[in-house]
């Protein structure tokens, strides 16, 4: 009978082997724990950062934005200056996506003022009424809206971060695709002459918040004689038949 040899086995490798199979199970033990914890970390983040966004936008329709203070935002949502700071880059990401709430707002009133089957004119003039409308109610939208728009895109980058950037862009061209896509409509339909819509668009934005700020300070300056100026008063109304006649005229050239 043959003589059986024995089987050697290397202790080192039979070691590694069971340390492999421990140290996976630790990890598939932990892991779903540490996800959890950073799960639950993210979602008290966000939960941060909206309520610190609501402090700030009620600050801004009660004083405007000019007087709001990050003094005053932390104060309102019971922390330090110091835990803004950790969530926002600054003040301008801060009111940056402050407007972006507005903006989710007005994307909302504008997709209503669209869906209404009229006809091409009159869809922009309840697009545009929507956009006075809104406007009116909320003027820190407004101011918040133009001190923005009075920085570059470089130079809102030295400011707020890549992701807050994006943010505010989604929102600004989420109301505009809605009137870009009615402005095309009409287009399509043999109404309007546009060459191209996404510039029209841009342009009825920023020249309705010019005019909506007009109305919010009412005043309308004239010359009554050569170098003799002279005051008068504009209305809501006014500003409004003046934004849908506007727009009209520039789709009907």
């Amino acid at each position: 009978m043959p003589a059986v040899e024995p089987t050697l086995t290397n202790p080192s490798h039979s070691c590694n082997s069971e340390l492999h199979t421990v140290y996976h199970r630790i990890v598939a033990t932990r892991a779903p724990e540490t996800d959890g914890r950073r799960s639950a970390a993210a979602a008290r983040r966000r939960a941060r950062e909206k309520e610190i966004i609501a402090a700030t936008r009620a600050l801004f329709d009660e004083r405007g934005v000019r007087d709001a203070q990050i003094e005053d935002i932390a104060r309102a949502v019971g922390i330090n200056r110091a835990i803004v700071y950790r969530h926002f880059s600054g003040k301008e990401e801060l009111f940056a996506l402050t407007l972006v709430s507005y903006l989710d707002e007005l994307h909302a009133a504008l997709q209503g003022a669209a869906g209404g089957g009229l006809s091409p004119e009159r869809t922009l003039e309840s697009l545009v009424g929507a956009f006075v409308d809104y406007g009116l109610a909320h003027p820190a939208f407004i101011d918040c809206a133009q001190a923005l728009m009075r920085r570059s895109g470089p130079e809102l980058l030295d400011e707020i971060s890549e992701s807050a950037l994006f943010r505010l862009g989604r929102g600004i061209s989420g109301c505009l695709a809605v009137l870009q896509e009615a402005l095309q409509a009409g287009v399509d339909a043999g109404r309007f002459t546009v060459e191209d819509p996404a510039l029209l668009a841009n342009t009825l934005y920023a020249s309705g918040l010019g005019a909506l700020q007009l109305a919010r300070v009412g005043i309308l300056v004239a010359e009554a004689t050569p170098g003799v100026p002279t005051v008068g008063e504009i209305s809501p109304e006014q500003v409004r038949a003046y934004l849908v006649d506007s727009a009209l005229a520039l789709v009907t050239r």
